[in-house]
C-alpha cells in the first residue's frame, strides 16, 4: 500500500503557502519597526561587523551538499512508491553523514578562527577583531549541531507537512525579536544576537525532532550504508551543491569582498541592501518551496509535460502579481523609505537594493522552474552554467567594488543574474525542459503594462511632493495602493487569479 494521500497533502499545501505569506507579512513588520532600532543601537561599525561574519560562516552552510534537498525529493519518492522501510534507513544514513559533517565544519571554524586577523587584520580594529573570533566560535558551534538536526525539518517538508513548521518559524522571529530588543537595550550588541539566534536555532530544532518522532512517527533505522544509492544521491546532490556555491558567491561574497576592501561601514551599507533583498525573495520562494514534494509525484507518475508547463507558467503569474507590486512600490518609494528606516547614512542601499530587485524579478517569478528540474533530477546544466557566471561575477565584484564600492559590486551580482537567469536559463527552459517559454513571456508582459504606467505617472508625481516624514511616506504608499491594485486586478489578471483573490476575500468575510 502506497504511503501518501492526496486529501490532507493538498491542505497543507494551500496551508503551508498561507502561513509562508503570513511569517513574511510578519518578518516584514519585525523588520520595518525591529531593524532600525537595532542599527541605531548597534552603530554602522558593529553591524558591519556582525554581517560580515555572518556572511563568512554562511560559507560553511555549503558543506550540507544538498543532502537536505535530496532528502525531500528522494522520501517524497519512496512514499510514491510505498517503499517505508528504505526511507528509514535512508534517514540514518543522512543522519550519520551530517554528524561527519558537523565535524568537519567545526575543524573549519577553528582554521577561520586562527585567520580572522590576517583576512581583517587590515580594516578592522584590534577590538573587531577580538569580537569577530567570538562571533565565529558561536556561529560554527551553531552550525555544526544544525546540520545533523536539519534531517528532521527535511523529513517535514517531504511528508508535506507545512502548518506546524511555519507556526514555530512565527513563535521563534517574535520571542527572538523580543529579547533581542531587551537585550540591546540594556547594552548587549552583535556577540549577544549571535548568542539569541543560536539558543532559538537549538530550540526549534528539538522541536522538529520531536514532531518527526511523534506525530509523523518515522524511524531512523542505522543499518550499512547503501553506497549504490548514496552514489545516485551524491550525483543529483552534487548538481545541487554548486548552484548553493553559486548563490554564496552571489550574496555572501560581496560583503566578504567590501569588508577586506573597503571595511565595516561598506559592509554595512551592501548588508542592508541584503536584508531587503531577502525579503523581497521570500515572497516568490513561498509559493514555489512547497511543490517540490507534489512535483517529484507528478514525475514520478509521468505526467504530461504540458501540465508541468501550465503549472510554471499559472505560478509565474502569480508570482509577478506579487513581486510586480512590491518593485513597483520600490521603485517608487525606495529612497524616501531607506532614509526613514536606516537613516540618511544608508541612502546608498537605495540604489543597491534597486539593482538587485530589477535583476531578481525574472529568477524569482520562474523560481518554479528549479523545483521541476530537481524533481527531474536535471540539474547539472542549470548548475554549472551558474558556476561559470558566479565565477565571473566574483572577478567583477572585485574590480567594481574597488572602483564604486558597494554600488559596483552590486552591478557585478546584478549583470550575472540578467545574463545567466534572465537569457540563458529561457533558453534551456524552452529547449530542453519543453516549457512553452514564449507563452510565459507573452503573458508576464501584458501584465507589466499597467505596473509600468503606474510607475512612470507617480515618479512624475513626486517630482512636486517632498515625503520626510513617515506619514507623508504612508499617505503616499496607501494612495499608490489603491490606484495600483483596483486597475491591476482589473486589467492584469485573468480569470483564475481574479477567483483566487475573491474566494480568499470571501473566506476572510466568513470568518
Amino acid at each position: 500500500m502506497q504511503d501518501i494521500t492526496y486529501k490532507k497533502p493538498i491542505n497543507q499545501i494551500k496551508a503551508g503557502a498561507a502561513l509562508n505569506y503570513l511569517t513574511i507579512l510578519l518578518s516584514t513588520l519585525v523588520g520595518l519597526l525591529y531593524t532600525p532600532f537595532m542599527l541605531r543601537m548597534m552603530g554602522q561599525s558593529e553591524y558591519g561587523l556582525y554581517s560580515l561574519v555572518a556572511s563568512i560562516i554562511g560559507y560553511l552552510t555549503i558543506l550540507d551538499l544538498g543532502f537536505g534537498n535530496a532528502i525531500v525529493r528522494y522520501t517524497a519518492k519512496f512514499r510514491a512508491l510505498g517503499k517505508v522501510q528504505e526511507q528509514y534507513e535512508m534517514f540514518g544514513m543522512f543522519f550519520v553523514l551530517y554528524v561527519l559533517i558537523g565535524l568537519v565544519s567545526v575543524a573549519l571554524g577553528v582554521v577561520l578562527y586562527n585567520n580572522v586577523e590576517l583576512l581583517f587584520g587590515k580594516t578592522m580594529t584590534l577590538e573587531e577583531v577580538e569580537k569577530a573570533k567570538i562571533m565565529v566560535q558561536i556561529l560554527v558551534l551553531n552550525l555544526a549541531v544544525t546540520f545533523p538536526m536539519s534531517l528532521f525539518g527535511s523529513i517535514m517538508t517531504a511528508y508535506e507537512r507545512f502548518v506546524f513548521p511555519k507556526i514555530i518559524s512565527i513563535i521563534r522571529l517574535v520571542l527572538n525579536t523580543v529579547v533581542m530588543i531587551a537585550l540591546l537595550k540594556i547594552g548587549y550588541k552583535a556577540i549577544a544576537m549571535c548568542i539569541v539566534q543560536t539558543f532559538f536555532n537549538f530550540a526549534t530544532l528539538f522541536i522538529n525532532y520531536l514532531y518527526c518522532k511523534y506525530q509523523i512517527k518515522i524511524k531512523v533505522v542505522f543499518k550499512k550504508f547503501n553506497f549504490s544509492f548514496l552514489r545516485e544521491i551524491a550525483v543529483y546532490s552534487s548538481w545541487i551543491l554548486l548552484n548553493v556555491i553559486m548563490d554564496k558567491v552571489y550574496w555572501n561574497t560581496g560583503q566578504f569582498v567590501l569588508g577586506a576592501i573597503k571595511g565595516t561601514v561598506a559592509v554595512a551599507v551592501f548588508a542592508v541592501a541584503i536584508h531587503l533583498h531577502s525579503m523581497y525573495m521570500q515572497f516568490s520562494t513561498s509559493i514555489s518551496s512547497v511543490f517540490l514534494p507534489r512535483v517529484t509525484s507528478m514525475v514520478t507518475k509521468d505526467a504530461p509535460e504540458k501540465d508541468i508547463s501550465d503549472l510554471f507558467i499559472r505560478t509565474g503569474r502569480i508570482q509577478y502579481s506579487i513581486m510586480g507590486f512590491i518593485l513597483a512600490g520600490f521603485i517608487v518609494f525606495g529612497r524616501q523609505f531607506i532614509c526613514l528606516w536606516a537613516g540618511p547614512d544608508y541612502e546608498e542601499s537605495y540604489i543597491i537594493t534597486l539593482i538587485f530587485f530589477v535583476s531578481l524579478l525574472i529568477p524569482l517569478i520562474q523560481s518554479l522552474g528549479i523545483t521541476i528540474l530537481q524533481a527531474r533530477n536535471q540539474m547539472k546544466f542549470r548548475s554549472v552554467l551558474y558556476i561559470i557566471i558566479a565565477a565571473v561575477s566574483l572577478v567583477m565584484q572585485i574590480i567594481l567594488s574597488k572602483l564604486w564600492g558597494g554600488i559596483g559590486c552590486a552591478v557585478a551580482i546584478a549583470g550575472a543574474l540578467l545574463v545567466g537567469q534572465g537569457l540563458i536559463m529561457n533558453i534551456y527552459y524552452n529547449n530542453k525542459q519543453h516549457i512553452n517559454i514564449k507563452l510565459f513571456w507573452k503573458q508576464i508582459l501584458k501584465m507589466m503594462v499597467v505596473p509600468a504606467i503606474i510607475v512612470i505617472l507617480s515618479i512624475f508625481i513626486l517630482h512636486y511632493i517632498v515625503i520626510d516624514s513617515w506619514g507623508k511616506l504612508l499617505g503616499g504608499i496607501v494612495a499608490f495602493s489603491i490606484i495600483y491594485l483596483p486597475l491591476f486586478y482589473f486589467l492584469s489578471m485573468n480569470k483564475y487569479e481574479k477567483n483566487m483573490v475573491s474566494s480568499f476575500f470571501k473566506r476572510v468575510v466568513k470568518k
